[in-house]
């Protein structure tokens, strides 16, 4: 997965490639690097 650190701070969901199952994912970036990433499963 492609992260643009220019934005501080996203929220969007992204099907697993291995399992095409639904993750959140959150990501806070600082402008330059990733200071935050959680990735958490949506079960349906």
């Amino acid at each position: 997965m492609l992260i643009d650190v220019s934005i501080t701070q996203q929220s969007y969901i992204e099907d697993c490639e291995v399992c095409c199952n639904p993750i959140q994912i959150s990501v806070v970036t600082n402008g330059l690097d990733v200071e935050f990433l959680e990735a958490t499963s949506i079960e349906q």
